[in-house]
């Protein structure tokens, strides 16, 4: 092949790998004031994103409330509505303005609640079941104090 080719060749596989990093890895994100990534997104995945989170957040109450029952029934249904089935809603667009860690949170959280609806269905042991919650609490912490989401108009 002549020279000219191999350095097209060249360009076109920084651009590419360029935009993988850019679209895999980095995410639309940029440093905001109080010390947090802020993620940029349009209005409806901003939403999107929000409204997961408040579905987390209503599995760990209805959990909580659940174990103080002894009611591993209510313990395995809650969690499983957010386990990983939950994430198959997300857009592969919205997938890539997310930083690579904001997406491992998400998906550890998400397989966290799978193995608690797991363990709470096979050793209905309410202990492990607040120690487990107490663990994936963590993910929602950590990335309540690193990410921050905010609405642009266009992206």
């Amino acid at each position: 092949m002549c020279k000219k080719c191999w350095v097209i060749v060249s360009l076109l596989i920084c651009v590419i790998a360029g935009m993988t990093y850019k679209f895999m890895f980095q995410g639309s994100v940029v440093q905001s004031t109080d010390g947090r990534m802020s993620i940029q997104l349009e209005s409806a995945e901003r939403d999107l994103v929000l409204a997961e989170m408040r579905m987390f957040l209503e599995a760990v109450q209805a959990i909580t409330a659940a174990v103080t029952k002894d009611d591993m029934g209510t313990v395995v249904a809650s969690a499983k509505k957010v386990g990983g089935a939950a994430q198959q809603a997300v857009p592969g667009s919205l997938m890539g303005k997310l930083p690579m860690a904001f997406k491992q949170l998400g998906f550890d959280t998400h397989q966290k609640f799978d193995q608690l609806a797991l363990d709470a269905e096979q050793m209905g042991d309410a202990q492990t079941t607040l120690e487990q919650l107490g663990t994936l609490m963590q993910n929602c912490v950590g990335c309540h104090a690193s990410y921050r989401l905010e609405s642009v108009t266009q992206m």
